[in-house]
């Protein structure tokens, strides 16, 4: 028998930061998402061999071993290992699955985009199919927190799971325990259109370890720093503005908080940005975009801009002639789904 799933990447179009603890646990955060159609996918091939291998097909990465209950996290494709882990402890009553596993996602590690967190939504939703778990949406997606964060050890925050379980524009509140709210937003087809017909989003070619960004961000919330607290409370304000703005279809509105939390993004830690991605900044302003930020924690991956579409082919062509690439996308509606062949 063979179960595939995949599950979209988002755009973090504000409050990114604010979901990361402690900030979130002492002061709540605010995240404004929407998921595009990109994905990370995932096949897994059930057998009676006794033997479990993972291979990342886009990384070119495999383990392979007997099938066993606990596999040791050695740095080999270690969300794999840790979401079987998980899944044989809690959900298998202990005893080794058999199966050979296949994944692969449309954007690179270090996009920005949560490739990470999608993956493991992805791999988890292939197993909700295999083994008919009863696990809802908000289950899914704190499950994939927990393994991810707790489990594994990576250092993050909660938007992505969420963004990738639930799909479509998304206003999600977090607060301390663990306490997440997800507000579908109702946005209507035609300010979908014109939002897709208004953003560029653009490649810069920089992988970047989202980890060691957010570990600056959480050593500056710990110590109090108030430049960095400060603006983690502006982008928090912003992106309640931010949803009002593409609720209500207000294009310029949006990109003018687009561009004044990317100013205050950059304040909470010194490695969110950089002259690289300064000029690329700067070459889309001056071909005409109102505004634009990276999309995730900083550093590099993707980053997305508001243009007047009469404008979009000019900022196009003035940021393909650097070292990056516009990416064509559509925002999409569904969370992850799973099925068998």
């Amino acid at each position: 028998m063979i179960f595939r799933s995949k599950a979209p990447l988002r755009l973090g179009l504000a409050g990114g930061g604010t979901d990361v603890s402690p900030y979130s646990d002492e002061y709540g955060g605010y995240v404004l998402n929407a998921t595009i159609d990109m994905y990370a996918y995932c096949t897994i091939e059930v057998t009676t061999s006794n033997q479990l291998s993972f291979y990342a097909a886009d990384r070119d990465e495999i383990f392979e071993c007997e099938a066993r209950s606990c596999l040791e996290l050695d740095g080999v494709l270690d969300l794999h290992k840790g979401i079987y882990n998980r899944i044989v402890k809690q959900f298998n009553n202990g005893e080794p699955l058999s199966f050979n596993m296949t994944t692969y996602s449309d954007a690179p590690a270090g996009s920005g985009l949560g490739s990470s967190s999608t993956m493991v939504v992805a791999i988890l939703k292939a197993f909700v199919e295999w083994l008919n778990l009863p696990l809802g949406e908000y289950d899914v997606a704190h499950l994939a927190y927990e393994i991810e964060r707790v489990d594994v050890g990576l250092s993050g925050g909660k938007q992505d799971q969420y963004a990738a379980t639930f799909g479509g524009f998304n206003f999600i509140e977090f607060y301390s325990e663990d306490r997440v709210i997800v507000n579908p937003l109702r946005v209507k087809n035609r300010i979908i259109n014109e939002l897709e017909n208004s953003m560029a989003l653009y490649y810069t070619g920089v992988s970047r370890e989202s980890a060691k960004i957010i570990e600056e961000q959480t050593k500056n919330t710990i110590e109090k720093n108030s430049k960095s607290l400060e603006a983690m409370h502006e982008l928090k304000a912003d992106a309640l503005l931010m949803k009002e703005a593409i609720l209500k279809g207000d294009v310029k509105t949006f990109a003018k908080y687009l561009g004044k939390s990317w100013e205050a993004k950059k304040r909470m830690a010194s490695s969110i940005s950089n002259p690289y991605l300064d000029e690329i900044y700067d070459v889309a302003i001056r071909a005409g975009a109102y505004a634009g930020k990276v999309s995730g924690a900083g550093g590099g991956g993707f980053m997305m801009f508001i243009v007047d579409p009469v404008r979009r082919i000019a900022v196009s062509k003035a940021l393909n002639e650097l070292s990056g690439q516009v990416m064509n996308f559509h925002f999409v509606k569904n969370g992850t789904e799973g099925w068998r062949v």
